[in-house]
């Protein structure tokens, strides 16, 4: 809104116009309500977000949370160390299995293959 003098009436300045405070009170009310309802819609904004927020199922919650990257490298983390944990055990197997020679390096498989060989080879000694 701009103080300009109506085009209709003769050029004034606009403190010599008439209804000036008029003019200027309602030029203050209405950048007020302008302001407030800014800030109104900023507060739905944010109760929107809430609200939504709230409103996502479990299943979205989770892949929000997995994406994040805290999570990610959280999870790289705990996902070495079972790697390392179960790599110790295959190795703790391996030392137990009568292999020849004995540096000879195993897959996984191998490894399951010979624990299950021996295995039945203990119970057929076992029962005989």
């Amino acid at each position: 809104m701009t103080l300009s003098p109506d085009p209709t009436e003769p050029a004034a300045l606009p403190w010599e116009q008439p209804n000036t405070r008029e003019r200027l009170g309602s030029l203050v009310v209405s950048e007020c309500e302008a302001a407030s309802a800014e800030e109104d819609t900023r507060v739905r904004v944010r109760v929107r977000s809430r609200s939504l927020s709230l409103s996502l199922s479990r299943e979205e919650k989770r892949r929000r949370r997995r994406t994040s990257a805290n999570y990610r490298s959280a999870h790289a983390t705990r996902e070495r160390v079972r790697v390392e944990a179960f790599n110790v055990a295959f190795g703790d197997l391996r030392r137990l299995l009568p292999i020849l020679p004995p540096d000879k390096k195993l897959s996984k498989i191998e490894i399951l293959k010979l624990a299950m060989c021996y295995i039945s080879y203990l119970n057929h000694v076992l029962d005989a």
